[in-house]
């Protein structure tokens, strides 16, 4: 049995808003996953998601990462801040 290559992983990075841009721009983002401007999330490499990362190349920075799993590459502020016991 063939051992499973590894896929490189990529983290995206909003750095526009898409306040004022078009709806499919907007759709796009929610897709990937990110929710915020300055957010940032990690897909594998495929064809599907280098076809979304084109359409709003003006508005996300791309990095090729290794090590990291699916998701968001890092945590937002609520999971960060202290929540105190009740």
């Amino acid at each position: 049995m063939a051992k499973k290559k590894k896929q490189p992983m990529l983290k995206i990075t909003q750095t526009r808003s898409g306040i004022g841009g078009q709806d499919k721009h907007r759709r796009t983002l929610r897709a990937l996953g990110i929710k915020r401007h300055q957010q940032s999330v990690v897909h594998e490499d495929s064809p599907a998601i280098r076809g979304m990362i084109s359409q709003i190349s003006f508005m996300v920075d791309v990095h090729e990462v290794k090590g990291l799993r699916h998701g968001r590459a890092t945590r937002s502020y609520s999971q960060l801040r202290f929540k105190p016991e009740s």
